[in-house]
């Protein structure tokens, strides 16, 4: 299977779609089990899920007649994984300037 690098952060910049992902991935959810969890619009909560589905984080299957929604889980881990990889390497890099303002300081 290709994993497509996402716009992973776009995927989770809002709380509502990072609620969704977190549902999502406990089980399969429809519609309107989603939509039943917020104090915004059906309308809103598609638009969510259209921005998942772009990303190719959450997938949508048909079941007679409801649609449900669940986590692709194998790119979510991928994207996940390299996200932690890139805030460890700001992180160690903040770090290793601020040891060295600190010893510079010292002198």
């Amino acid at each position: 299977m290709e994993v497509r690098i996402t716009d992973f952060y776009r995927a989770i910049a809002d709380p509502i779609r990072r609620s969704i992902l977190s549902m999502l991935s406990y089980n399969e959810k429809t519609q309107s089990q989603i939509v039943n969890r917020f104090n915004i619009s059906q309308p809103a909560i598609k638009k969510h899920l259209k921005i998942l589905k772009e990303e190719e984080l959450i997938y949508e299957r048909r079941e007679g007649r409801y649609c449900l929604y669940g986590l692709k889980r194998e790119i979510f881990q991928k994207q996940y994984g390299m996200l932690k990889q890139e805030l460890e390497a700001v992180l160690d890099r903040k770090l290793a300037s601020l040891k060295n303002y600190l010893e510079e300081d010292d002198d």
